[in-house]
């Protein structure tokens, strides 16, 4: 085989290529620079004229094929002969890409009538196209659209509006054909949401004690997030929650009153924190695993009708100074949700002091939240240039939970709140049905829920809450539960997909908060009474 059959045939170069033509193209990748993976394949007859390129391992740019700008790829990726691929483009996993397609992530204006078009600025949007998705041969893309995961576009298809993920779209302009993946199909008008919440809670149930009993682990009478894991405190305290939940009592696994002692006794008395497994605890302020173990042991405690037996030392003997420290050495502006964390963790040590009559600065912790928050977003932080709103809202999110919701609080500005809410929720690359975790929803559905008294926009909350409802019962695993991820079809091997404790628990509660929201909370027969409880604690 000639090395032009690899050029308009670059799948079979990775078969069937010689030492001397994988030594011509890898000194050719060389010379194009960029980020080019394992067993790519690139023709010399292709333009690449990319200000910047990143192809995942064994990809290829077939002969023919014109690159401009900004490309970055997944693995498995395909450009096939006469392929025009410009502008700001990410493909994501496995997206193979028909012959004489365009992929135009620019465009003219045309504002000024009296001013040639190709002498008006450009703009760009850019485009980007989700994992698992084949895109025949002479598809148009323009400039802004989000081609969702698991799609089908067909030939010939002129693509002018986001794609649904899961779906076969066709035609000029395109739109839906048909479902590649049923189950995201959106719901047509007429479809019950409250039946579809009831059946899923009474799947749930019926499937609670086997969630449970696969993450036990025997031998050594511990749970773990997911089988083969080690144990975890966290996983201990998940598995309570998730019994309460669905079964109305502790887990099988152990008498009620054995695993409240076993937690009181992993309380340090040193400082009152329960430390991971084999850690030395620290300072509440500045240890994060012995912080959220503050939250998930003892709301577990509570669940089982005890306490933790001593009060949390390391927050106990907090003085308003040193709070007050605390928060300003947060990363409220690069990590909001670390921060809010801290005073996540911070404040529900305060609570837990204060059942003991041990009083603390929860005024100061409040009032500092009060003065700081920012009454254009209603939160602390600011936005990221990488993942947009998401640092603000899930840090506002933690911080909210530890404090206002948690002692029953008004938040200072809560229509800012909303508003920022419901902007972040329109980002895909995190709300898509198939890019959804339990983290970044939760962290939509609780500040909503904590706001919904102010009635601000709420036929879009509303809408919303259904939207994400229906999204989160897809999500669920028979005998397995929920994994921290969405499952993908081709992110199966990712551990954030697999089902565990943490996943379930998570998802299971937000569920609650959506479903009240979209007004159908009694057809779940279930209400948090943990971390993620709504109601406040104090």
């Amino acid at each position: 085989m000639g090395p032009q059959d690899y050029d308009y045939s670059p799948w079979l170069y990775a078969a069937e290529a010689d030492d001397d033509a994988r030594a011509r193209q890898l000194a050719y990748q060389r010379d194009l620079g960029g980020e080019i993976g394992a067993g790519c394949f690139v023709s010399e007859h292709a333009s690449v004229r990319n200000d910047e390129l990143r192809l995942g391992d064994r990809s290829y740019v077939a002969a023919g094929a014109y690159l401009t700008g900004r490309l970055r790829t997944g693995r498995d990726c395909s450009i096939n002969p006469y392929t025009v691929v410009r502008g700001n483009v990410t493909l994501g996993n496995a997206v193979r890409i028909g012959a004489h397609t365009s992929i135009l992530a620019f465009n003219h204006t045309m504002d000024d009538p009296d001013v040639e078009v190709f002498r008006q600025p450009l703009t760009s949007k850019g485009i980007t196209v989700g994992d698992d998705v084949w895109i025949g041969s002479h598809v148009v893309i323009l400039d802004g659209v989000q081609v969702g995961d698991r799609s089908v576009l067909a030939a010939g298809a002129i693509v002018t509006k986001d794609v649904p993920a899961g779906a076969v779209v066709g035609g000029n302009p395109a739109r839906v054909l048909r479902w590649r993946v049923p189950a995201l199909r959106p719901p047509e008008p007429g479809d019950d949401l409250a039946t579809a919440v009831a059946t899923f809670a009474g799947r749930a149930r019926e499937q609670a004690a086997d969630v449970l009993a696969r993450c036990w682990d025997a031998d050594r009478g511990l749970f773990t997030d997911k089988p083969e894991d080690p144990p975890t405190v966290r996983a201990q305290c998940d598995a309570i929650e998730i019994a309460d939940l669905l079964l109305g009592r502790a887990p099988d696994q152990l008498p009620a009153a054995e695993q409240a002692d076993r937690l009181r006794g992993w309380q340090d008395p040193r400082t009152g924190l329960v430390p991971e497994f084999g850690r030395t605890p620290e300072s509440v302020l500045f240890d994060e695993h012995g912080g959220y173990h503050v939250l998930s042991v003892g709301y577990a405690l509570d669940l089982l009708g005890s306490e933790f037996p001593e009060p949390v030392r390391a927050v106990a003997e907090a003085t308003a100074a040193i709070v007050v420290d605390g928060l300003e050495r947060q990363p409220w502006r690069t990590h909001a949700w670390h921060a809010g964390a801290w005073v996540d963790a911070l404040g529900t040590a305060l609570h837990w002091n204060a059942r003991k009559g041990i009083a603390g600065p929860q005024e100061t912790l409040v009032g500092w939240l009060l003065m700081r928050a920012d009454s254009r977003t209603g939160m602390w932080g600011e936005p990221a240039p990488a993942d947009g709103l998401l640092q603000l809202v899930n840090g506002f999110y933690r911080a909210s939970r530890g404090t206002f919701a948690q002692w029953g609080l008004p938040v200072p500005y809560p229509e800012r709140v909303v508003d920022t809410v419901l902007r972040h929720a329109r980002d895909a690359r995190f709300f898509r049905p198939e890019r959804q975790n339990a983290c970044n929803v939760l962290d939509v559905a609780h500040p909503l829920w904590l706001t919904r008294a102010s009635g601000y926009r709420a036929a879009e909350v509303t809408a919303l809450a259904t939207t994400l409802l229906r999204d989160a019962l897809t999500h669920w695993t028979d005998g397995a539960g929920f994994g921290f991820q969405a499952p993908r079809s081709t992110t199966r091997g990712d551990r954030a997909t697999v089902p565990g404790l943490q996943g379930t628990e998570m998802w299971l509660a937000l569920i609650h908060l959506l479903a009240d929201l979209a007004g159908v909370a009694p057809s779940l027969g279930y209400r948090p009474r943990g971390v993620h409880r709504p109601e406040p604690a104090a």
